[in-house]
């Protein structure tokens, strides 16, 4: 019976391939395939040993480490499923994730137990013995890492893991609410990485350095994709983000993709030629854009910074897996689309609130369906049930579809904002807003006002030395959009202010609670 390969099973077969090719690296160490084949074996073993069986949760709150991913490897050799935590999340946010998903392990860095300690003995499904700490010296109540993977033997536990089984459970970033726990499958993800190793060319030559947090979606598609396929990864932390670091090791390491976030190329692209002086970035030639909308300006600015490379940009979710790819050569020829359908999924619909198609041109709500769709909110069945129309998905979504085939990005249908009776989604406005030259980024909200319902506000920050008012920021937006979608306010703020998810995803939701909506 044919059966595909889960991501344990390809580094199983990469290990038999390339015993000694580099396979996972970070600043202090190297494992090559046969290594990290072992050491998966190990930790496989560790985890039976600690009582589990096939489909018990594994709660992790590690920032971006080899561990992480052997613990991926693992999880996938023993039926048992991962649960990433955001490793942002306060303590009583962490006792929800590892509550609701009924773990009964969990594996921690010694930097995030201040995020556990507090509400450690409130956790009553995990047995004693199966607290894990990564890191420095073990704190009392705790095991090593490297001390429970040295106690077992690194021989392949024989257990049967169908492609249909739970592998990865990844809570949402909690945009529109409290989070939820999008319940994957080993099919889902063999769908993804064989899907994008045709879009996106990826070999067993590539090397990934991997910077978005690995408790994410984006990582567990793309750095893992690199995994599948053979290809090395480069750990480096998701935290403190380095531009001078990160080009330098970009140079050293023959980095050839990376996926990165706007705000990673707003960073990057401030250290201008003096960030490049002395780099050899020739062996880079793919990067990605996602998690959030990039402007024209900042790809030719990219392009240019990164001298011939190949520029993508995706658009998906956790629940859908990728929907759409621009390739490198659409990037001007559609400028401001996300692109068309991925390899090997289902035409997408553009659907109106009565869930009928929309015309070319006009916008509604995206629905798409393939492989890479998600089982289930987990213990959420109604919500799940909401978030699909005869087997394709919604991700609240606004779109429009040209005459060609190309998508275009909206917003989110939970941020639009109703202004006396006129709808306005905000990336159309915050996009004139980046153009503004003190403007470092922006995030568009409306605000409740009696006379309008809510009045369109700019929330800003401002480049690092720029000025500039709200009367300006008004007054350039004047003949860009139309009047009603002008903002009428503006509000400055820091960097540190900006609420975001761990990609660098704004928060409208909570800035619409600060400032006035919620």
């Amino acid at each position: 019976m044919a059966q595909w390969l889960n991501f344990s099973d390809s580094v199983r077969v990469n290990a038999l391939k390339f015993p000694q090719k580099e396979a996972l690296a970070d600043a202090e160490r190297c494992f090559n395939w046969l290594e990290v084949n072992e050491r998966a074996d190990r930790l496989s073993n560790a985890i039976m040993a600690m009582g589990l069986v096939k489909g018990d949760r594994v709660a992790i709150l590690l920032e971006n480490c080899i561990e992480i991913i052997e613990l991926f490897i693992a999880t996938a050799r023993t039926g048992t499923v991962a649960v990433p935590i955001n490793f942002r999340l306060v303590a009583d946010e962490v006792r929800y994730v590892t509550d609701n998903s009924d773990a009964k392990a969990f594996f921690v860095h010694d930097i995030y137990l201040d995020s556990l300690l507090p509400v450690k003995e409130m956790l009553g499904k995990i047995p004693d013995e199966n607290y894990v700490q990564v890191g420095s010296e073990c704190q009392e109540g705790f095991r090593d890492y490297e001390a429970v993977l040295s106690d077992m033997p690194p021989i392949f536990p024989e257990f049967e893991v169908a492609p249909s089984d739970t592998w990865i459970m990844l809570y949402t970033s909690g945009t529109t609410g409290v989070p939820k726990g999008v319940v994957r499958s080993h099919e889902s993800y063999t769908a993804f990485y064989l899907i994008n190793a045709v879009d996106f060319e990826f070999t067993d030559s590539d090397v990934c350095l991997n910077v978005m947090p690995l408790c994410h979606v984006n990582s567990t598609y793309f750095t893992l994709n690199v995994m599948y396929v053979g290809g090395k990864v480069y750990v480096h932390p998701a935290s403190g983000f380095k531009a001078t670091e990160v080009l330098r090791i970009i140079a050293e390491e023959k980095i050839s993709f990376i996926s990165f976030v706007p705000t990673h190329y707003r960073v990057l692209l401030a250290t201008g030629d003096e960030g490049r002086k002395g780099l050899d970035f020739s062996a880079l030639k793919k990067l990605l854009c996602s998690s959030a909308p990039a402007t024209l300006k900042m790809k030719e600015e990219v392009m240019e910074f990164f001298a011939g490379v190949d520029l993508y940009e995706g658009y998906g979710s956790t629940e859908a897996g990728i929907v759409t790819v621009l390739k490198p050569h659409e990037q001007f020829t559609k400028p401001g689309s996300i692109g068309r359908e991925s390899t090997g999924t289902y035409p997408i619909r553009i659907l109106d609130e009565k869930r009928q198609p929309v015309p070319d041109g006009q916008v509604g709500e995206l629905y798409s369906r393939g492989p890479m769709l998600f089982d289930e909110y987990y213990k959420m069945p109604d919500i799940t049930a909401a978030s699909f129309d005869n087997g394709w998905f919604t991700a609240r979504d606004m779109a429009s579809r040209d005459e060609d085939g190309y998508y275009f990005l909206v917003d989110r249908k939970d941020n639009m904002i109703i202004t006396g009776g006129e709808k306005v989604f905000p990336s159309e406005v915050e996009t004139v807003l980046l153009n503004h030259p003190a403007v470092y980024d922006a995030a568009v909200i409306g605000v409740a006002d009696e006379k309008w319902g809510e009045v369109v506000t700019a929330v800003l920050i401002l480049k690092d030395g720029a000025t500039t008012t709200e009367e300006e920021i008004v007054a350039h937006c004047r003949g860009k959009v139309a009047t009603f979608k002008r903002p009428k306010r503006a509000i400055f703020i820091t960097e540190e202010e900006m609420p975001r998810t761990p990609t660098g995803k704004i928060l409208h939701r909570q800035l619409r609670v600060r400032f006035g909506r919620g």
